[in-house]
């Protein structure tokens, strides 16, 4: 019975949470499809009562890219040169991606090595892997971008491809080798002996064995470079061809302060996809973090 009163009452206060989580991004959500004036004269919660005027306006201002001229819900004609967030968002994919799946690949390989492959100094490298973790990444950046600037990788997508892998192997380094070192060697000893390489063993075995520890690293990785601002401003620039989602919104809030239904609805735009990833991963989250964290 106490462990059933326990139980509800951590429920409880879990679902208490969610909802106090909830509600900033329910109103952020409602704010992004209300006129400005609504949304400039009368809360959000409002729209649930008097105010029920919807439009895909903000939408059509935030991710057009040239000068128009449109008529908002309430009548009024707006004039507006756009935002163009579409290219800013298919930028954002563009530096995302490959920063995601290059530092898991060499991540997964170096974790395979310090697990399970015996050579000379090894703890030493790993040792000094795991030191990197406390190394703020902000001095890194200057001494990095004068090396970028003698070898013409600024403004590149290549440039902080590199930079992000560089910046996330330690973690994925640290996280996999957790899980990965808890395969049990009798699969390992099994492949050796049917006369597998090292090369297939990895590519056969352990990829496939440490898809949650994988998917759990890929949620942190792709949050951390799709939210990133200071990398994507110190290594590709401020150019409107290049510029990220992040570089987009920070422009807006010092072009649109005032206009809030504006801002609403590019930041609703940035969530969707973090919020999508998370989703889509989450049944294997839980399970790659606690993956090695006690052994036995």
């Amino acid at each position: 019975m106490n462990n059933r009163k326990a139980a509800i009452a951590i429920n409880t206060a879990l679902l208490i949470l969610v909802v106090i989580w909830f509600i900033p991004i329910l109103g952020l959500f409602i704010s992004s499809f209300r006129p400005r004036d609504y949304v400039l004269t009368t809360g959000w919660w409002t729209a649930f009562t008097k105010n029920r005027i919807f439009t895909l306006d903000n939408y059509r201002q935030v991710l057009g890219g040239t000068k128009y001229t449109f008529v908002d819900a309430l009548g009024n004609t707006v004039r507006s040169s756009g935002d163009n967030l579409s290219q800013a968002f298919i930028n954002s994919f563009t530096v995302t991606i490959p920063s995601v799946i290059i530092p898991i690949l060499i991540a997964a390989a170096a974790a395979y090595g310090f697990a399970w492959m015996v050579f000379p100094g090894r703890k030493f490298f790993f040792t000094s892997v795991v030191a990197l973790l406390v190394v703020p990444l902000q001095i890194a950046l200057i001494p990095i971008l004068r090396d970028y600037q003698k070898i013409g990788l600024t403004g590149s997508y290549l440039g902080i491809w590199l930079a992000h892998t560089g910046f996330g192997l330690p973690l994925s380094i640290y996280l996999l080798y957790n899980y990965i070192s808890t395969i049990p060697r009798s699969i390992f000893e099994s492949a050796y002996l049917d006369g597998a390489r090292q090369i297939v063993v990895f590519a056969r075995l352990v990829l496939p064995l440490s898809i949650p520890a994988i998917a759990s690293l890929a949620i942190f990785q792709f949050l951390w470079v799709w939210n990133d601002l200071l990398v994507a401003l110190v290594f590709l620039g401020g150019t409107a061809d290049v510029a990220v989602l992040t570089q987009r919104l920070a422009t807006m809030i010092g072009s649109r302060g005032q206009d809030w239904h504006l801002l609403t609805a590019g930041a609703f735009v940035s969530m969707v996809v973090p919020l999508a990833v998370f989703f889509s991963l989450q049944r294997y989250f839980v399970e790659g973090l606690m993956a090695g964290s006690v052994k036995g």
